[in-house]
C-alpha cells in the first residue's frame, strides 16, 4: 500500500465496536497495510488506555489517541502519551482536539479569562512538543563505572509562560526512538496557520485547496510541506474513485471513517488491503523524518 491509510475506530460506545472487536479489527488492519489506528474520544473508554491494550496484542501498527485539551493538563498529557510511545517502540501519536482547559492548569493560568479554544490548542500543542524534546534520548547514559545516569547538560526546562498555561518542565523521562510522538491536527476545527507550527499529520474534511493552504502556512512557519502528512477524511462510498480523489487533491493518504458495525469495518479494510513497508516507527511509517 503506497497510500497512507489511517483508520478511525470508535471503541466502546453503542454506535462503535467493542474492545474485543477492536482487537480483531486491529489485527486485520495491520495485515491490510494500514499505517495507524486513530482511537476516537467517545467518552466511553480512554483512547490512550485502549491504544496501550491494543498495542500489547498487535505491536506492529501505529496508534493515535484522540484527546481534547479539556480536562488534560499539558504536562500530565505529555507524560501519558510519551509513556505510550515508549511502550509501543515509537509507534504512538496524539490527535489533540481543541476545547476548554483543566482544573490543574487553571490554578496557575497566566490569563484566567482567556477562553479561545484555537489559541489554547496552539499553546497546548507547542508545550507538548517542547516537553517531548526537553529530555533527549541521548541524555540517558546509564554509565555504572562513572556513576552517571544522565547527561543533565542536555536536559533543559521549557520555562513556558503563555496565555493559558505555565509549565516549567523538563519532562521526567527520555524521548522515544522516534524522537517524539506525532501530533495529529484536524483542519476545519483549526486553521492552517495554527496547525503549521506543531502538527506532523493533518486531517481535512474539505480537501479542495487544503494542500495549497497548508503548504503556504508551513512556509510561513519555516517548515517544508514534506515535514507534514496531509490526509483526507473519507467515509467509504462517499466518492466513486478514492485513489483518483487522493491524487486530484494532492493528498498523502486518507483517514477512513467507517460507519456501522465491525462487519462494515472489516469490509472497508478488505477493500483497502495492500502491502506496505514496515519502518521501525510511526513517524517512519508516515514518511516523516525523526523529530
Amino acid at each position: 500500500m503506497s497510500t497512507l491509510v489511517q483508520l478511525s475506530l470508535r471503541v466502546g460506545p453503542a454506535d462503535g465496536v467493542s474492545l474485543a472487536e477492536a482487537v480483531a479489527l486491529t489485527g486485520l488492519a495491520a495485515d491490510s497495510g494500514v499505517t495507524a489506528i486513530r482511537l476516537a474520544d467517545t467518552g466511553a473508554l480512554d483512547p490512550s488506555v485502549v491504544a496501550a491494550y491494543l498495542a500489547g496484542v498487535h505491536p506492529g501498527i501505529g496508534y493515535v489517541a484522540e484527546v481534547p485539551t479539556t480536562g488534560n493538563a499539558p504536562y500530565n498529557l505529555a507524560r501519558r502519551i510519551l509513556s505510550l510511545d515508549r511502550a509501543t517502540g515509537g509507534r504512538a501519536g496524539i490527535a489533540l482536539r481543541p476545547g476548554d482547559g483543566d482544573e490543574v492548569s487553571a490554578v496557575s493560568a497566566p490569563d484566567p479569562a482567556a477562553a479561545d479554544p484555537v489559541r489554547r490548542w496552539a499553546e497546548h500543542a507547542g508545550i507538548l512538543t517542547r516537553l517531548w524534546e526537553s529530555f533527549p534520548r541521548e541524555a540517558l547514559l546509564g554509565d555504572r563505572k562513572a556513576a552517571v545516569v544522565v547527561n543533565d547538560v542536555l536536559i533543559e526546562p521549557i520555562a513556558h509562560e503563555g496565555t493559558f498555561y505555565r509549565v516549567a518542565g523538563p519532562i521526567d523521562g527520555p524521548s522515544s526512538v522516534q524522537g517524539r510522538p506525532l501530533v495529529v491536527a484536524d483542519l476545519g476545527k483549526l486553521p492552517p496557520a495554527v496547525v503549521a507550527a506543531s502538527a506532523d499529520v493533518v486531517v481535512t474534511d474539505e480537501p479542495e485547496g487544503a494542500d495549497t493552504a497548508l503548504s503556504e502556512a508551513l512556509h510561513r512557519a519555516g517548515r517544508a510541506r514534506a515535514e507534514v502528512a496531509l490526509l483526507g477524511r473519507l467515509t467509504p462510498g462517499a466518492v466513486p474513485d478514492p485513489r483518483a480523489w487522493i491524487t486530484r487533491h494532492r493528498l498523502d493518504g486518507v483517514e477512513l471513517v467507517p460507519a456501522g458495525s465491525a462487519d462494515d469495518v472489516t469490509a472497508v479494510l478488505r477493500e483497502w488491503a495492500g502491502t506496505r513497508a514496515a519502518p521501525d516507527t510511526l513517524r517512519g511509517s508516515f514518511g516523516l523524518v525523526p523529530a
